[in-house]
């Protein structure tokens, strides 16, 4: 695997310092990371293999890794989006593809519904835009988010060892349970509209259900018989595959994303280097 130089930096959106780092250069895919992750638990596999081509632009959401937190400002899908949206106009970026996971990807979705001129394509991995989606047996897992729930994973490592303010640990995965419980019901409606072409995935012992992922995929444009029509969006279930384990799965997805990126890709402008 290539070493590639880690670029962090700061910006200053809607009242956050928000941290993201620059690989690579090329066309703008911006990285979206799930849950409690930071870039390095999320996409640390992932961005030397990506930014061969590409330029890559990995972030952390509020109260995440480097990013400090608001301790009044709630967490939720929609503020996560406006912040990614200011982002990308600090930055100077009018059009990138956008790969979300899990949390992230619900802020991709997000961005997408709302922002659609800014969003050439999508990778959404185990997302729902339903509460329905989550699969019944998570509110289990959910239970686990306390500091002796996380204790020794790399969840709790990343967290202490990057956070601006680690002893707001406790505090920060207590905010990400109420966010959890919020309910999630979005307009199937406002999803249809969506013109950017998606690469869907999930793993097939996910936290989402397969079924929702399916949905999903049909409001996309997918469904249709490949031969007669074929969808501009993409389906994949990756075989034995867990949610932690998804973004690790380098060589399933290595295999799929760069030929759905490169499939009819227009310009955009990239960042520039400092």
């Amino acid at each position: 695997m290539s070493t590639i130089e880690t670029r962090g930096s700061y910006a200053n959106v809607n009242g956050l310092k928000m941290y993201y780092e620059v690989h690579g250069q090329g066309k703008p895919l911006l990285l979206l990371p799930g849950a409690v992750s930071g870039v390095s638990t999320a996409f640390g596999n992932l961005i030397p293999l990506l930014a061969t081509g590409r330029q890559v632009i990995a972030l952390e959401f509020q109260g995440y890794g480097h990013t400090v937190d608001i301790p009044e400002r709630p967490l939720s899908y929609e503020q996560f989006a406006d912040d990614v949206i200011e982002l990308l106009h600090v930055l100077n970026i009018r059009e990138a593809d956008i790969f979300g996971y899990s949390t992230g990807a619900g802020v991709a979705l997000q961005i997408a519904m709302r922002k659609p001129a800014l969003v050439s394509k999508l990778i959404l991995a185990s997302v729902t835009f339903n509460s329905s989606g989550r699969h019944p047996e998570l509110i289990g897992l959910e239970a686990l988010l306390t500091t002796e729930g996380m204790k020794g994973t790399p969840y709790e490592a990343e967290y202490l060892n990057t956070a601006p303010q680690p002893q707001d640990w406790s505090q920060h995965l207590a905010k990400v349970t109420v966010f959890n419980k919020e309910i999630q019901e979005w307009s199937v409606d406002d999803i249809r509209k969506i013109k950017a072409p998606a690469l869907i995935i999930a793993g097939d012992a996910d936290i989402v259900r397969l079924e929702h992922v399916v949905e999903l995929y049909k409001l996309l444009g997918g469904g249709s018989i490949g031969e007669l029509s074929m969808p501009a969006s993409q389906l994949a279930i990756l075989p034995g595959t867990m949610h932690t384990a998804l973004t690790k799965k380098t060589n399933l997805l290595m295999a799929m994303i760069p030929g759905f990126l490169e499939l009819n890709t227009t310009h955009s402008k990239p960042l520039q280097p400092c």
